[in-house]
C-alpha cells in the first residue's frame, strides 16, 4: 500500500491525531480527536482522506473533544473502550472539575460509541489493527497495534522518556506498569511507536532508556 501517515498536534495539550490513509485521495482513519476539529479537518481536506474511523485510545477531552465534529462531518464510526465511559461522556465536567478549564467552546459528542474489547481485530481502510486494552493511565486505554507495519499507537501509555501520568480519576500506576508490561514491551525492539504527545519512537529505544521501564526489562 502507497502509506500516508501524518501527526497533527492540536490543542493546548499538543495532543496528537495520527492520520493514516493509503494515500492522498484514499480511505483512512484518524487516532484520536482532539477538541480542535477544525485543524484536524484542514489536514484531512488537504490530503482528500475519505475517514471511515475514529479511534480513541482514552476518554480524556484532550483526545476526544472533536470526535463528535469530526463524526459528523465524516459520517465515520467512533471507536472507544467501555470502561472510560466516565469520561468519554462527560467532556465538560472532566474540563471543570479534573482540568480546572473553563469550557472554551462547545463539545459535541458523536451519536454513538462502537465499544472496543482486549483482543479486537478491526478492519479500517485496508489497516489491521489489534486493540490492546492498557489499563493505567485511565481504566479503559487502548492502544492499537498494527503489525503489518510494525507500528503500536500508543495514547498516552507510553511517550518518548516517560510514560502516562496515573494521578487523575481512574489512573493507577500498578495497572500502568502491568499493561505495560503484558501488552506493550512483549512487542519487538522494532516497532515504531506514534504516541498521543511528542514525538515517535520505538519499542527498543524505550525499553533500552526510558527510565520508568527499567525494573520491567
Amino acid at each position: 500500500m502507497s502509506l500516508l501517515i501524518r501527526q497533527i498536534p492540536v490543542w493546548v495539550t499538543e495532543t496528537n491525531a495520527w492520520v493514516v490513509a493509503d494515500g492522498p485521495g484514499g480511505k483512512g482513519f484518524v487516532v484520536d480527536a482532539p477538541p480542535d476539529p477544525e485543524a484536524v479537518g484542514r489536514h484531512l481536506a488537504e490530503l482528500d482522506v475519505a475517514v471511515v474511523g475514529i479511534l480513541l485510545t482514552h476518554g480524556h477531552i484532550d483526545h476526544t473533544g472533536g470526535a463528535g465534529r469530526l463524526s459528523a462531518r465524516t459520517g465515520a464510526k467512533t471507536y472507544v473502550h467501555p470502561d472510560d465511559d466516565f469520561l468519554t461522556l462527560h467532556p465538560i465536567e472532566q474540563l471543570e472539575r479534573i482540568f480546572g478549564m473553563t469550557p472554551p467552546g462547545e463539545y459535541d459528542l458523536p451519536d454513538q460509541f462502537e465499544h472496543l474489547e482486549h483482543g479486537q481485530r478491526l478492519d479500517l481502510a485496508g489497516v489491521e489493527l489489534e486493540v490492546r486494552l492498557t489499563p493505567g493511565h485511565t481504566p479503559g486505554h487502548c492502544c492499537f497495534y498494527w503489525e503489518d507495519e510494525g507500528i503500536l499507537f500508543s495514547g498516552d501509555q507510553l511517550f518518548a522518556g516517560s510514560v502516562g501520568r496515573t494521578d487523575l480519576p481512574g489512573g493507577s500506576y500498578e495497572d500502568l506498569m502491568s499493561s505495560m508490561k503484558s501488552q506493550v514491551l512483549t512487542l519487538e525492539d522494532d516497532v515504531r511507536v506514534l504516541p498521543g504527545h511528542g514525538p515517535d519512537t520505538s519499542i527498543g529505544r524505550e525499553r533500552q532508556f526510558n527510565p520508568f521501564l527499567q525494573n520491567l526489562v
